[in-house]
């Protein structure tokens, strides 16, 4: 292990090397997220191919989010009694099988919708073990000083794979449905392998039994921690209502007219600025105002969404998704290390948990969400609504939740003092 001075002074160039762990972590974000984004866009596009029907886009969602919700508070308290390296490749593992199921499905022309439906459920099932195990193990491997850097490093390479996977599966995909899916299946099980090559210290956390009120210690809190909850609050309601992403692939067919090689490259575009945000946010971390930041971040999203909606041009269509992932990445990152370095090891699978269940709700429960309005009103009025929608929450937040609004800065001391009033409790 590093000593202190080396500790204080990794950043973005040797953090990787200096905490072969965290290499060994940062890998697998990149090899699961190219899979994941891959497998997205080719299941998006083969619905829409297969059923011309937005709300079936929305269907994809709300598939991937029900097992989250049945799952996200076991999962939590699994990964705070168990090995979080072990559930978060098993979870890898569960993935790779079921898109491998869709390949085969999609080559053999035997799967069909609610197939397919299927084995996105299970992939989200499988998700709702891999976040919170996820987001408890990411802070240990790095000492506390260096956590938000490790999250926006850990956040660009996630974004780094959000590039590269929707372009590459938009153009496997020309090849035929099972070659995107063959290949994504394929990444997940290198990033499980990725996974089971990092050496780990054994735990010295409690591991409390399954009970119903440790089950629901995450929620408690959360509850009990205004700032906390204001920030996963406010990515919640702010990405649930501003969700364009879903709706990318009738922009692409129908307004944009640019094909499946176009969709690849507009779900490219939110990672590419979120990927620059992120290499910036590593090199130069929000320092100070940080709550006022967060919330700049989610005002010029909800903006972003807007211009997206009103465009008719490709490039200014990119452009706008392009802003609206810089902006998702900085509230994204002072969210994360705000929750991570503020919760007490022992307790951050379940509070990881919650977090994850407030992400799939405004991620995957979003795109239902867009698909229903869209299918109602269409989809430009579905998408400027939403981003009229997130600047009135940011708005409505800033006023429910000063605390945040007023958060300055990450401190040890404060994580400290959680620690603490976990521990009473």
């Amino acid at each position: 292990m590093p000593n202190r001075e080396n500790q204080e002074g990794a950043d973005g160039r040797n953090i990787l090397l200096a905490y072969p762990a965290y290499g060994w972590f940062w890998f697998a974000r990149v090899c699961s997220g190219v899979a994941f984004q891959m497998q997205a866009v080719a299941v998006g596009w083969q619905i829409y191919y297969l059923t011309h029907s937005t709300f079936q886009l929305g269907m994809v969602g709300l598939v991937q989010f029900v097992p989250i919700v049945l799952f996200t508070l076991v999962a939590g308290h699994v990964a705070d009694r168990y090995d979080r390296r072990l559930v978060y490749g098993v979870a890898l593992g569960i993935q790779g099988l079921a898109v491998s199921i869709l390949a085969l499905g999609a080559w053999g022309h035997w799967l069909g919708i609610p197939g397919i439906f299927a084995m996105v459920a299970v992939i989200g099932a499988a998700r709702a073990f891999q976040g919170p195990a996820t987001q408890a193990l990411l802070p240990t491997l790095v000492p506390v000083p260096l956590v938000p850097k490790a999250i926006a490093w850990a956040t660009g390479a996630f974004q780094t794979a959000s590039i590269v996977g929707p372009s590459f599966g938009g153009l496997l995909y020309a090849f035929g449905a099972a070659v995107p899916y063959a290949v994504s299946g394929a990444l997940v099980l290198v990033g499980a392998g990725f996974i089971a090559m990092m050496r780990l210290a054994p735990s010295t956390r409690v591991r409390e039994p399954a009970t119903f009120a440790s089950l629901f210690s995450g929620v408690h809190y959360i509850g009990r921690h205004p700032v906390i909850l204001g920030s996963i609050s406010l990515d919640l309601f702010a990405v649930l209502l501003g969700g364009a992403t879903a709706l990318l692939p009738a922009f692409a067919r129908d307004i944009l007219n640019v094909g499946v090689w176009g969709l690849g490259a507009l779900r490219s575009a939110p990672a590419i600025g979120s990927l620059a945000m992120a290499v910036l946010l590593a090199r130069r971390p929000a320092r100070r105002q940080v709550g006022r930041k967060m919330f700049a971040a989610v005002i010029v999203f909800g903006i972003a969404t807007i211009a997206f909606g009103l465009s008719r041009s490709i490039w200014l269509s990119f452009a706008a998704l392009l802003v609206l992932g810089a902006a998702d990445t900085v509230s994204v990152v002072i969210r994360s290390s705000l929750v991570q370095i503020e919760t007490p090891d022992a307790m951050r699978g379940r509070v990881g948990a919650v977090n994850s269940l407030f992400i799939g709700t405004s991620n995957q429960l979003g795109e239902f969400e867009s698909g229903v309005t869209a299918s109602l009103f269409g989809t430009v009025p579905a998408t400027v609504l939403g981003g009229v929608g997130t600047l009135v929450v940011a708005v409505l937040w800033m006023r429910f939740f000063p605390s945040l609004r007023k958060f300055d800065r990450f401190e040890r001391k404060r994580g400290r003092a959680a620690e603490g009033e976990a521990a009473a409790a």
